[in-house]
C-alpha cells in the first residue's frame, strides 16, 4: 500500500510538471497589455532574477501582464538556469549535512547527494506549483518594487506584498496563496522518499508557516538591494 502511495504521489508529480509547462505555453497572449510590445528589451526589463531573491520589477519599469512565452522563461530562469537557485541549495544541504538531517542517509557524500537532491527537488515542486497556479489564475508571479518613497512605506509595501499579488489588470489585489500552496507541495512530496516516520500534514504545514517569515524576508530584500547592495559596494572601497 505504501509503495503504491508513493508511485502516486511520484506521478501526481510528473503530472504537475507537465501541466506547468502546458498552463504557461498556451495562456491566452491577449491578457498582454496591448500597448507594450514582447521585444528583446521589454522582456530584458520585465523577467529580471536575482539569484538571491527572485523575480522582481524595479522601480522605474512599468508594471505590465506577462505572457504565455514570458512566463514560460521566468519560471524556467527562476527554476533552473539562474546560478544563484544552486548555491542556495548547497548553503542549506551543508546546513543539512552538518544537523545529520535523516541520520539513515549518513554523513558521506552519498548522504549529502541526497540531501542536496531531496532540497533541490523540493524547490523545484514549490516553485512549478507557484508558476503553475498563477498562470491559471493569471496572477502575477513577481515582486514589484515599490514606487513610493521612504523606509517605512517601502517596508510596508514589501510586507503586504507577502499576502497579496495582483490580477491580470496589475492593479487589483488577490490574495497571495501561490507560494503557500507551492511551499506545502514541495515539502509533502518529499515525504514519499524521506526516510523514517515522516508525517506530511507536520512537514506541509510547517513549510507553510516557514514561508510566512521567509516571504516577507526575500520581498524586503528585494526591496532594498539596490541600497544594501550600493553599501556594501562603497565599504569595499
Amino acid at each position: 500500500m505504501k509503495i503504491w502511495m508513493t508511485r502516486a504521489r511520484i506521478l501526481a508529480l510528473a503530472a504537475l510538471m507537465l501541466l506547468t509547462v502546458t498552463v504557461v505555453w498556451s495562456q491566452d497572449s491577449e491578457s498582454k497589455n496591448p500597448e507594450t510590445k514582447s521585444t528583446e528589451s521589454t522582456e530584458k526589463s520585465q523577467l529580471k532574477v536575482n539569484w538571491l531573491y527572485g523575480s522582481y520589477v524595479p522601480k522605474e519599469v512599468p508594471l505590465t501582464p506577462l505572457d504565455r512565452k514570458m512566463r514560460w522563461r521566468l519560471y524556467f530562469r527562476s527554476t533552473y538556469t539562474t546560478w544563484g537557485i544552486y548555491v542556495k541549495t548547497t548553503f542549506f544541504t551543508i546546513h543539512d549535512q552538518v544537523r545529520n538531517t535523516f541520520p539513515e542517509w549518513g554523513d558521506g557524500f552519498g548522504g549529502f547527494a541526497k540531501r542536496f537532491g531531496t532540497r533541490q527537488a523540493e524547490f523545484i515542486i514549490q516553485n512549478s506549483t507557484s508558476a503553475l497556479g498563477n498562470g491559471v489564475l493569471g496572477w502575477e508571479p513577481r515582486y514589484d518594487r515599490c514606487r513610493c518613497s521612504g523606509f517605512w512605506p517601502r517596508s510596508k509595501h514589501a510586507i503586504i506584498r507577502n499576502f497579496v499579488t495582483y490580477n491580470s489588470t496589475e492593479k487589483s489585489l488577490r490574495p497571495q496563496l501561490m507560494p503557500y500552496l507551492g511551499a506545502f507541495a514541495g515539502s509533502t512530496t518529499a515525504t514519499t522518499w524521506e526516510p523514517g516516520n515522516v508525517q506530511w500534514q507536520i512537514k506541509g504545514y510547517q513549510a507553510v508557516i516557514t514561508q510566512v517569515p521567509v516571504g516577507m524576508g526575500i520581498n524586503w530584500l528585494g526591496e532594498f538591494a539596490p541600497e544594501l547592495f550600493g553599501w556594501i559596494h562603497k565599504r569595499k572601497k
